[in-house]
């Protein structure tokens, strides 16, 4: 666990010497919306191929430390990078997080008997907890696919008893791409609409295609583990009423 508190820290000293180098003027402009994308639009001219590692650097600190920037950052990079890249960038940063958040959160869980004492008295843990012991990486899926937010899930995962790549980290990857593809065709499209608004014609084709595209699909996988989900919790109820017939 030492070579992650390594990461960690170079990751930190990384995106707080670029954003010293480059990003002065992000004071000034404070946390209003419009001004924050365009100090961040400027700041990717000044950057150029390296304001690809330093967002993601950034939204992957900003997910680790449970800031409330996550939708944000998302629907903003497809209007800085354009959609396919913006959907790389956003899924990097996903995994990128969701191991780091995981590495501290196991952590601390196991070195910290208060930690631990605190989530077993939580309601949402003993949820994940009997989820994860009933089902494995199926209740991970799934819970990727809940309005709970990312980061809420690395931590109270950590404390459970799941394996971290085949019962954590596959059903992430997979769990992480509805919303990433919704979140990042939303900001492509509003900026698809702003270029149409002012007469752009370059890639109106494009840029309407691809967050279409990736709307439908967001909403075909969610309705395909919709479906899965209410399939696995079929055995439960027969399995209960025939315990209660026998009890009989």
């Amino acid at each position: 666990m030492g070579r992650w508190w390594w990461k960690t820290a170079a990751l930190v000293a990384i995106t707080a010497l670029l954003l010293r180098s480059y990003g002065g003027d992000v004071i000034g402009v404070g946390w209003d919306k419009e001004s924050l994308l365009k100090w961040m639009s400027d700041l990717s001219d000044k950057l150029g191929i390296w304001a690809i590692p330093l967002y993601i650097s950034a939204h992957t600190l900003s997910i680790a430390l449970c800031l409330p920037s996550t939708i944000f950052l998302e629907t903003g990079a497809s209007l800085i990078f354009g959609f396919l890249t913006s959907v790389i960038c956003v899924f990097s940063a996903k995994i990128l997080a969701a191991s780091l958040s995981f590495s501290i959160g196991r952590l601390i869980f196991r070195n910290s008997t208060s930690a631990m004492d605190w989530a077993q008295r939580n309601k949402y843990f003993k949820i994940l907890s009997n989820g994860v012991a009933r089902d494995g990486w199926k209740f991970v899926l799934l819970a990727r696919f809940s309005p709970v937010p990312s980061y809420i899930i690395n931590y109270t995962l950590a404390a459970t008893e799941v394996r971290f790549f085949l019962d954590f980290l596959l059903p992430t990857v997979v769990g992480c791409l509805p919303m990433i593809l919704q979140n990042t065709s939303i900001g492509s499209l509003a900026g698809a609409a702003v270029a149409t608004a002012s007469g752009s014609k370059k890639s109106q084709f494009w840029s309407y295609f691809f967050p279409i595209v990736g709307i439908l699909s967001s909403v075909l996988i969610s309705l395909r583990i919709k479906k899965y989900s209410s399939q696995i919790s079929v055995p439960e109820i027969s399995s209960k009423k025939d315990n209660t017939a026998e009890s009989k």
